[in-house]
């Protein structure tokens, strides 16, 4: 990887403050980026601001709520306060999900939306003026292997994986001409806490590990894929293990991959 891709450009990421967002942070520290770390939990950001190494004067801790929509614009000039401008923006808050369809409260299809899509596509917009000025900068999108494929207890966070997409794609073909870049990430199983933090069918934290989850792919190893695909331009990135194959079933073979997935145990998801 061209580790010197990152050096001293200024690198915006959301949900910073644990799993695959800390060790986007702490890898491009290591790589000489400025950072902006940004989540709900600010002390959380300042364990992982100190944790990054950098010296005050490049890294910035900015609290954010992800569904507070309005705020992004103002956010956004805070960063160009502290730095004059953003060269990449990581957008990577986002919240899971474990009930099935029938037994899910609508405001919990509502609170996954919020964060998952326009949350996201809020901050994208609030970001985008300031790209197109300089005519240059990058959206790097943590999506999912969900948001290629629908399987059990995950209807609301499929849905929203699979709107960004929808989104990214045509902003992607928009700015193509603007020396802008979107990249798409897909990880599959990733040593995270996300199921832990998950929402039940109430909208209460699911409270649990996933097993798949918690035999995934570690998470500074999946940044350091990442950040590969960020750096060498590619417009989309599947990340994990033999998950993956999920994808290339669903484009080739629906049937058969719908047949893999009534089949499974809840268990295994």
């Amino acid at each position: 990887m061209p580790e010197s891709f990152f050096h001293q450009k200024v690198v915006w990421i959301t949900g910073a403050s644990s799993g695959i967002g800390e060790a986007l942070a702490l890898e491009l520290a290591r790589q000489g980026a400025r950072l902006v770390l940004s989540a709900r939990r600010a002390d959380e950001l300042q364990r992982v601001a100190s944790a990054t190494g950098l010296a005050p004067a490049d890294v910035l801790v900015l609290p954010l709520d992800i569904t507070d929509e309005a705020s992004m614009p103002s956010h956004t000039q805070a960063v160009l306060r502290r730095f004059g401008r953003i060269d990449v923006l990581f957008l990577n808050a986002g919240i899971s999900q474990r009930s099935f369809v029938s037994e899910t409260d609508l405001s919990v299809y509502h609170r996954l939306m919020a964060v998952n899509f326009f949350g996201v596509v809020a901050l994208a917009k609030a970001v985008l003026p300031h790209f197109l000025a300089q005519k240059r900068g990058q959206f790097v999108v943590t999506s999912s292997v969900s948001g290629k494929i629908g399987v059990k207890q995950r209807s609301g966070y499929c849905a929203s994986k699979h709107a960004l997409h929808g989104f990214f794609d045509s902003l992607r073909a928009e700015v193509a001409n603007e020396g802008l870049r979107v990249t798409m990430i897909c990880p599959g199983y990733i040593r995270t806490p996300i199921s832990a933090s998950a929402l039940d069918a109430s909208g209460k934290a699911y409270g649990r590990f996933n097993k798949a989850q918690a035999e995934g792919m570690p998470a500074d190893d999946c940044a350091r894929r990442i950040l590969r695909a960020v750096a060498t331009g590619r417009e989309e990135a599947n990340i994990g293990g033999k998950e993956l194959l999920g994808i290339y079933l669903k484009r080739f073979v629906p049937g058969l991959l719908s047949r893999i997935l009534r089949q499974r145990p809840i268990e295994a998801v």
